[in-house]
């Protein structure tokens, strides 16, 4: 396996994690490493905290990893919160004009990195703060054995729409902080790596559904603004008007579903996207294009919910709303990517099933996949994708007799005409109605009719099932463990099946793709001889699990849920694994770095951002009923005692806030 290398960057919003990381990870990539990043952001503009991991490796990286090797710090709160996350043998860089990093905060074998920015950039003019970031990003070219000119060329690139002097100013305070870390610093790497050179696309999952859209021919888009939704917008807007793309900002997601159908209905390619609360208005307009049989792509990005929920946070809790859309039943597509890539191609796809079968299309993801950057082959895609329009009339001659649009054909397919095709008037009715359209809901009800138009409609269903692939076993066919996931979790579960297979614990996995119609057949047979069954799920309930048990009758030995608004980590799945083989029950409780977390939560909301934890401890026999985590907090500046917290072990409460007494104040 070759080399790795982690960084992650903390700081504020507004103080530039976003594009520090970027020229990081674009700087890298170029040198033909690959990439994976995950940044844990807020949804605010300034303040706060923002926590960004970059994984580099020589070999393909699947997800951010759960490991550390350098930490670049932009502020005090940065180095408190994540340096105890350096595994040994790493640093920890930061603006020692500005903040400390005390050894106290730092485990064994990792050493603080202090860079003295106004002391390296005083020949450089006046500079804004955020400068501060170029220096770091020079200091970790060194320490990390990056090629200097390559992050320099992502500088110039970025920089360049503002002219030649910004881009001079940057590329010389790049080398200051490149300079100053070889003359004082020893590089983290003991070798250099093997940079192939081979350049590759930088894109997240969002910019793949937009530019698989584009590919396939989509020339509509509508949405309302929805983080984690809102960047296929974005790109949509910026690009539409060379790509041939109509984009419509709604005013809500009603107007927004709604929209799209009426353009896939008039002839056009269309799709939209929201998230989970959006989708929830779009759901009847949803049925109606099942009813109607009108082409639509709908990409719903989950978030943490319910309600407005947490915007900004990851999570797999939408699967029973999406399986749920709409009253009734009616053929519908539901498609879940499994990587960055997958995106593109699963744009692509939708359009072609939705037109081809006249029907809904739903993808969904989730903010993880969404919205995390990675390195891709260059060659996963392409212009020239396969364009399938189905039964499309573009004329009827009238010796064809009377146009039916709903005709009972015997693959459940109907003649699709398009509006204004001569000969081919018909009412697309939202009621019932029978092979012309005509309403079988009131006076002309028909038990006979509904009964053969929905069997008709219902039969593009096993025909749609036989065209998709269904999903295969990757690893050993006698592992201990079968891993079942679905959706954005397939390149993390991959890691956690190699360190568990690096632990004498042979693990595969069933990764689900094609969440309906679903292929029950295949999935029972390919998990017809796996000894153990967990599934893997970022929800609270194991909504998949449960749909796999209705759909196939197995049923899962249990489960590793994580609901934290965080995504999976490699290593967290692999220990639950071991904690179930060993017949151990789950451990709910707090732990230390959670009692942390909460301490400093309880800190921005009540102290001012002022203080820190500093001692931390558990203490029994208390009047909560519960032991709980004593958390020493001081002051931040200096130090002194600012009092204790009580939180629970077993609930998280926030049982007690104790100041501490002062000689001056006596309390």
């Amino acid at each position: 396996m070759g080399r790795e290398f982690t960084i992650g960057i903390g700081g504020a919003a507004g103080d530039g994690l976003d594009k520090t990381g970027d020229t990081l990870a674009k700087g890298v990539s170029r040198l033909g490493l690959h990439v994976f990043a995950y940044n844990s952001y807020q949804s605010i503009i300034r303040g706060g905290h923002i926590w960004l991991r970059v994984r580099i490796g020589e070999e393909k990286v699947y997800s951010h990893g759960d490991h550390l090797n350098l930490l670049i710090a932009l502020n005090q709160d940065a180095v408190e919160r994540h340096a105890r996350e350096v595994g040994p043998g790493g640093a920890v860089l930061y603006n020692s004009d500005r903040f400390t990093c005390e050894t106290s905060l730092m485990r064994d074998g990792v050493v603080g990195l202090p860079l003295p920015v106004k002391e390296i950039t005083k020949d450089l003019g006046r500079l804004e703060p955020i400068m501060q970031n170029t220096v770091a990003m020079g200091a970790v070219a060194f320490l990390s054995h990056f090629d200097f000119e390559s992050t320099a060329g992502v500088l110039g690139d970025t920089f360049k729409h503002k002219g030649q002097a910004v881009v001079d100013q940057n590329v010389k305070i790049l080398r200051a902080g490149y300079d100053y870390a070889r003359e004082h610093f020893v590089p983290l790497l003991a070798e250099p790596w093997t940079f192939s050179r081979v350049r590759r696309p930088f894109a997240t999952g969002n910019e793949l559904f937009a530019l698989g859209a584009v590919a396939a021919g989509c020339k509509f888009y509508s949405a309302y603004p929805m983080t984690p939704a809102s960047a296929i917008l974005h790109w949509m807007a910026a690009h539409g008007e060379k790509c041939g793309v109509v984009v419509k900002q709604c005013e809500d997601e009603l107007a927004v579903v709604n929209m799209a159908i009426g353009a896939g209905h008039a002839g056009v390619r269309a799709m939209c996207g929201t998230s989970g609360g959006g989708f929830a208005l779009m759901t009847e307009a949803i049925g109606m294009a099942g009813m109607i049989e009108a082409p639509v792509v709908v990409v719903e990005v989950q978030r943490g919910g319910p309600s407005t929920g947490i915007p900004t946070k990851t999570e797999q809790g939408d699967l029973n709303q999406v399986f749920g859309a709409s009253q009734g039943e009616f053929p519908r597509a539901i498609i879940a990517p499994t990587d960055t890539a997958d995106c593109f191609w699963t744009s692509v796809e939708a359009f072609n099933l939705a037109e081809k079968y006249q029907l809904p299309v739903l993808i969904i993801s989730d903010l993880l996949l969404s919205e995390h950057p990675e390195t891709i082959e260059s060659d996963a895609l392409r212009h020239d994708v396969p364009i399938e329009r189905g039964e499309l009339v573009t004329e009827w001659p009238r010796n064809n007799g009377p146009y039916k649009r709903y005709a009972n054909t015997p693959s459940g397919i109907s003649p699709r005409a398009l509006p204004g095709t001569e000969n081919a008037e018909y009412i697309a009715a939202t009621d019932e109605h029978d092979e012309y359209g005509i309403l079988v809901s009131d006076m002309f009800t028909s038990p006979p009719v509904r009964r053969k138009i929905m069997e008709r409609r219902m039969k593009k269903v096993d025909a749609l099932l036989g065209e998709l692939r269904p999903p295969e076993l990757e690893g050993p066919a006698d592992a201990a463990v079968t891993l079942i996931g679905w959706g954005s979790s397939r390149g993390v579960i991959r890691e956690a099946c190699a360190l568990l297979e690096a632990e004498g614990i042979p693990a595969n996995q069933l990764h689900i793709k094609y969440l309906h119609p679903f292929h029950a057949k295949e999935v029972r047979e390919a998990l017809k001889n796996s000894r153990m069954l967990l599934a893997v799920e970022g929800n609270y309930t194991g909504q998949f699990a449960r749909f796999l048990r209705a759909e196939t009758g197995i049923g899962v030995h249990d489960r590793i849920l994580k609901y934290d608004g965080e995504p999976f980590e490699p290593r967290i799945i692999a220990e639950e694994v071991k904690r179930i083989l060993a017949g151990e029950p789950a451990n709910l409780d707090v732990k230390l770095e959670e009692a942390r977390e909460l301490a400093y939560h309880y800190i921005r909301t009540h102290l001012g951002d002022a203080a820190r934890p500093l001692k931390i401890q558990t203490v029994d026999g208390n009047s909560h009923g519960e032991p709980v985590w004593l958390v020493e907090i001081v002051d931040r500046k200096s130090g002194t005692k600012r009092g204790d917290l009580s939180i629970g072990v077993n609930t998280g409460a926030v049982h007690a806030w104790h100041p501490a007494v002062t000689a001056a104040t006596g309390a």
